[in-house]
């Protein structure tokens, strides 16, 4: 089972709406799904919120650190608790993810993410599950710092949001410890396709026969 929920991002009002702090966004929804409220907590450099869950105790946190030290934070909480990787759920933006689709996976590389690479030293294991909210690639490498740290499109964060609104869906399954069920709920979500032009009206456009 999940017993600690952990949303990446940077602290500060001037990244608080940029897409690295996707992961934030989420952790703020679950606070309000389970009614408790983050408090700063300088043990485990974050802000922490403890709920009680059908018995079960679930832990939420939002590394204060920066992105780049966000594992100082996780695995501060995690070994106090006796929390194991494979009980962490680290929610995080993603490039290689379009606007409007999460992904849901345990373990794997850090694939560059600064915040992931650090978790992974500081735990000493990749075995832990993470939640990828897209926010699609700028297209060029150089671009990728001042992506991550702009606010997206309004369009763009009405995706975001509604894939966040989602995936939230699922987080009772994951505290029951039904991760094949939950990953199926994550990934049944598609963003609406446009709708294909109507066609033309053939008959009046055919040239009529010569008399």
């Amino acid at each position: 089972m999940i017993k600690l929920f952990v949303g990446l991002g940077n602290p500060g009002p001037e990244y608080e709406a940029t897409r690295h702090n996707a992961g934030f966004w989420w952790i703020d929804e679950l606070a309000r799904d389970l009614k408790v409220h983050l408090q700063p907590e300088r043990s485990y450099f974050g802000h922490v919120a403890r709920a009680n869950v059908n018995g079960n105790t679930v832990w939420l946190l939002q590394p204060q650190t920066f992105m780049n030290a966000s594992g100082k934070s996780v695995a501060a909480l995690a070994r106090f608790f006796k929390i194991q990787p494979d009980e962490i759920l680290v929610v995080h933006d993603e490039l290689d993810v379009p606007p409007g689709q999460v992904k849901l996976k345990r373990g794997g590389s850090h694939a560059g993410h600064n915040g992931l690479r650090d978790i992974h030293a500081q735990l000493g294991s990749s075995d832990y599950w993470r939640l990828r909210i897209g926010i699609g690639h700028p297209g060029v490498k150089s671009e990728v710092v001042n992506w991550v740290l702009k606010k997206p499109s309004p369009d763009q964060r009405k995706l975001m949001d509604d894939s966040i609104l989602h995936s939230l869906k699922s987080w009772p399954v994951m505290v029951d410890g039904d991760m094949e069920k939950a990953t199926m709920q994550v990934h049944t979500n598609k963003p609406p396709r446009p709708k294909p032009p109507k066609p033309a009206n053939l008959a009046a456009s055919e040239p009529k026969p010569a008399p």
